[in-house]
């Protein structure tokens, strides 16, 4: 039986089985944020987040992603959203443990654990476990490519009890490819320079050099010295850095870890070309599928939850009401 081709679809199932009915080389990207490692119970049978160690944790996301890389093109990327937690972190046991009910609108009724213990066998109480890292180097042994570490840095992060060390403001994007060359539209996430940017780069630089005293660029190492305009880009906009200042946004849907639009559009316009399909085997309630249809991009979702599926379907509607937003500079390849 020919396998089917998904495309604005929301596919309601554990993602490695469903994964395992698409074709191969079927998506142009892959965007998308697993469940924490320790940090929610979702209370759905068969859930990833809950291992009883980081390695059984990694063992798990490697099997989806290995069928991620089946169903990836060739030229596509992974951009994957993970934090991290420590060893220990919620205390002696289920006295410090945080039991919320969040009931939206009478569609879940059901309890979320907040704070699962976190014990883990050969390290130390307080520990930071790494495992953002741990599977980032797991991807990479099974032959994906890791392209970058980007640090998404949340201002109005929320607060920690904690007064023996700092306060958690940033989570990790890896952006992964299945081989050297692949595509990335780096014009379409391009950033505006700062007016002390441009400034800076009107005025004659100079180089200063103990032995010549001071001089100008060209003067001191003419092998080095170019024109300004050769630094600065004529439409004053620079290659975006790797370092992503986005506040967390609040959902109205019955989820607790969604990450903001403003986060995952810079992935999905670098990542996947005009009319291409944007993977998310992780939907939740669908903002991976929102970003890619405001931009002019098809989605392929799938989620464990058939609450989320549903919250998503409907989420998406009626985002489809406004106005697409698409890309303001036709995507290109680049390598």
């Amino acid at each position: 039986m020919e396998k089917p081709i998904l495309k604005d679809q929301i596919i309601c199932g554990d993602a490695t089985q469903v994964l395992q009915t698409l074709p191969d080389s079927s998506v142009d990207c892959c965007v998308t944020s697993p469940p924490y490692f320790r940090l929610r119970d979702y209370g759905i049978e068969g859930q990833i987040g809950l291992e009883e160690s980081p390695l059984v944790y990694v063992k798990k996301l490697v099997g989806v992603f290995g069928e991620v890389k089946r169903v990836l093109k060739a030229e596509g990327t992974l951009w994957l959203v993970l934090g991290d937690c420590y060893n220990g972190s919620s205390k002696a046991g289920h006295q410090r443990m945080y039991w919320k009910k969040h009931v939206m609108f009478g569609r879940l009724g059901s309890q979320s654990v907040f704070g699962v213990p976190t014990r883990v066998e050969g390290l130390k109480h307080k520990d930071l476990i790494g495992v953002p890292w741990m599977v980032a180097f797991a991807l990479r042994s099974e032959g994906w490519y890791l392209r970058q570490e980007i640090i998404w840095h949340k201002p109005n992060a929320m607060p920690e009890p904690v007064r023996d060390r700092c306060t958690r403001s940033h989570e990790t994007i890896f952006m992964f490819s299945k081989q050297p060359k692949y595509y990335y539209d780096a014009d379409a996430i391009r950033e505006p320079c700062s007016v002390a940017n441009i400034a800076d780069f009107q005025r004659h630089k100079t180089f200063p050099d103990r032995s010549i005293r001071q001089g100008t660029y060209g003067e001191v190492r003419p092998d080095l010295y170019r024109r300004r305009d050769e630094y600065m880009p004529k439409d004053f906009r620079k290659n975006k850095r790797d370092v992503w200042i986005v506040n967390t946004q609040p959902t109205k849907t019955a989820h607790f870890a969604t990450y903001p639009e403003s986060l995952i559009t810079p992935c999905v316009l670098a990542g996947c070309p005009l009319g291409g399909v944007v993977l998310d085997p992780f939907f939740g309630t669908g903002t991976t599928g929102v970003v890619a249809t405001k931009n002019s991009r098809h989605y392929a979702g799938i989620d464990l939850n058939s609450n989320y599926c549903k919250l998503a379907e409907e989420r998406i509607k009626k985002e489809q009401i406004r106005t697409p937003v698409g890309a303001q500079i036709m995507p290109k390849p680049t390598v």
